[in-house]
């Protein structure tokens, strides 16, 4: 019985640590297989077109070669060789044989990298073209062409500001995490102060403070409440725990998360 509990031990403590990097290289392959299969396989299908356009005999293809292929492709042809020769002078015949070819590299084959180089490298040209002023101000257009469709309108924006959250650095300034009693008494909601609050809001004398409430599992949406600073219960935790508590849906709270980093940072000073 002592055996089994130490294998089930054993067990959960390595699918615990391999777990973590297991789901993580996962992640970057589904990811890479994502953008290969749906963005760089087409940008390798009009490299082919492109080269078999640009060099007339790229690829090289054998007669014996061309011959495969229209039997393949046209297999009546096979059984009679007056339609076999008249096909295999055909140039239309022999292009796509040649595309077929190349697609066997650059599409399927080791060159299909070259996708996944030429997408990487355009979304760097996109961003240092939106960093010009033609380029925001054609951008803008755009978004507004994208805000008259009936359907794009209802979702463009939510996206829009998922993205802008962690990728294009707008970030809201946050200055500290606070726990306020929301949406009544005794249920307590995380926040993050913005700033000060309107003063018309509140008699003479009372300090006010703007708290940005995010939702869950997406901290890029949220509300914004005005609130007595006596209201308010600052929190003894950095903004990046918070919004991991955030997203996680409470999944990872703060102590959690300062319980590993404090075992991640013994293990590393021991293997040193």
């Amino acid at each position: 019985m002592q055996a089994l509990r130490n294998f089930k031990t054993y067990f959960l403590r390595g699918l615990a640590a391999l777990l973590p990097t297991i789901l993580t290289v996962w992640l970057f392959v589904q990811l890479y297989l994502f953008i290969q299969h749906n963005i760089s396989a087409h940008i390798n299908r009009g490299v082919v077109k492109i080269l078999v356009s640009a060099v007339s005999h790229y690829p090289y293809i054998s007669d014996d070669d061309l011959s495969v292929y229209i039997k393949k492709n046209h297999p009546v042809a096979g059984d009679n060789l007056q339609m076999l020769a008249e096909k295999m002078n055909d140039p239309d015949i022999k292009r796509a044989a040649r595309i077929e070819k190349a697609e066997s590299f650059w599409v399927y084959g080791v060159g299909q990298i070259t996708g996944f180089v030429i997408a990487f490298l355009m979304v760097i040209f996109v961003g240092a073209f939106l960093a010009s002023v033609i380029g925001r101000a054609l951008w803008h257009i755009i978004e507004r062409t994208f805000m008259k469709v009936p359907i794009i309108r209802a979702v463009y924006p939510s996206i829009k500001q998922v993205t802008d959250f962690f990728f294009a650095g707008k970030k809201m300034a946050f200055s500290k995490v606070v726990a306020i009693e929301y949406p009544r008494k005794g249920v307590w909601t995380i926040g993050m102060v913005t700033g000060g609050g309107i003063k018309k809001l509140a008699p003479a004398g009372t300090e006010l403070l703007t708290v940005f409430v995010p939702t869950s599992p997406s901290p890029a949406n949220g509300f914004v409440l005005v609130l007595p600073k006596s209201e308010v219960i600052e929190m003894d935790i950095s903004i990046e725990e918070a919004l991991r508590f955030i997203i996680s849906s409470g999944v990872i709270s703060p102590l959690v998360f300062q319980s590993y980093s404090r075992e991640h940072k013994t293990s590393q000073l021991k293997n040193e």
